[in-house]
């Protein structure tokens, strides 16, 4: 399952990375990043609380 949602989280970033480059989204990603980076360690610690310990 992991697998799945990391294949799917690169996805995602791809198309986002591919269609600001093409000019489809205009937004700052320097804030964007600035703005949200706490969200990253809040989800991979939320994703080491729900996986199998096995």
């Amino acid at each position: 399952m992991k697998s799945r949602f990391n294949g799917l989280l690169l996805i995602v970033i791809g198309g986002v990375a591919l269609a600001y480059n093409l000019g489809y989204l205009r937004f700052d990603l320097g804030h964007l990043f600035r703005t949200w980076w706490p969200v990253i360690p809040i989800v991979v610690g939320i994703g080491f609380f729900f996986s199998s310990s096995r």
